[in-house]
């Protein structure tokens, strides 16, 4: 990897910093006078928006696809996982929700050992411990008191892993842009679903945030697309650690959120077992 390609992809991480923390913002204002399910809906609307004049100046034809099935089962595990990070963030401290959100990658290595056949050596599975003990440091059954929002985000994790082995097999034939294309499609009409039971239309103060979330689940997307376009998979990863310290200074500096030992113990325990795992690949 040359420095170029370094000097790249950091650029292109500090997109998906500005974007995740931007996300993470205006999932917690937008949820607390809005339920999850309509912000999902807007996200999903006002995103494909977005895409639709975009999709008509590249051209329709870079849509077409063989994987819709493929496309319909990824985004509907990747909208549950959606859905769950937005409830944990609603109930939450934001660190915790990005501290168990760590633990993506690690269920990621579990479910790829049974889905597309890969093997867990003797350091995957160090990993894989360390980051499950990780968690339990920070959930501590048994000696604090079960959070549902600890719940949630533990949901939320998985399914993402679940959706990025999913990714990866749809990557090999679709692009990018198709792929967000579809995952925004897609979970409009899952959240359609949803919103017709449960319609509720965001106050005057929800709205900026609502369009928020909408932006930034784009940018996102594209800015980490990018990174992994011009450096190793394993660069990206590493340089994704730096999203925890962020979100707690975020955490503390807008909504006064403290960290305790367990916290820190069990973050660390997490990104420790995420550089392992890397170190693997």
């Amino acid at each position: 990897m040359t420095e170029k390609s370094t000097l790249n992809a950091s650029l292109w991480m500090l997109g998906w910093f500005a974007s995740m923390l931007l996300m993470t913002v205006s999932g917690r204002e937008a949820t607390q006078d809005l339920q999850v399910n309509m912000l999902m809906f807007f996200r999903s609307a006002i995103g494909l928006a977005i895409l639709l004049p975009i999709a008509a100046w590249i051209g329709f034809s870079h849509l077409k696809t063989g994987q819709l099935k493929g496309h319909a089962i990824r985004n509907s595990i990747h909208f549950g996982a959606q859905f769950s990070w937005f409830m944990a963030l609603s109930l939450i401290p934001l660190a915790q929700v990005i501290s168990i959100e760590f633990t993506m990658p690690i269920w990621a290595a579990v479910i790829a050992a049974f889905y597309l056949g890969e093997k867990i050596s003797k350091t995957r599975l160090l990993a894989i411990v360390l980051g499950f003990l990780g968690i339990l440091i920070i959930v501590r059954p048994g000696f604090a008191a079960f959070d549902a929002g600890q719940g949630w985000a533990l949901a939320s994790a998985f399914g993402f892993a679940a959706s990025v082995v999913l990714t990866k097999r749809l990557l090999e034939k679709d692009s990018a842009f198709t792929t967000l294309f579809y995952m925004i499609a897609i979970q409009l009409v899952l959240g359609s679903v949803l919103a017709v039971f449960f319609w509720q239309w965001p106050s005057a103060q929800a709205w900026p945030w609502v369009f928020g979330a909408a932006i930034a689940g784009l940018t996102s997307h594209y800015c980490l697309a990018r990174a992994l376009n011009v450096a190793d998979a394993s660069f990206v990863a590493q340089l994704d650690f730096a999203r925890v310290p962020l979100t707690v200074l975020l955490g503390y500096w807008l909504y006064s959120e403290g960290v305790d030992v367990f916290l820190i113990a069990g973050a660390g325990l997490i990104m420790l077992g995420n550089m392992i795992n890397l170190r693997r690949v």
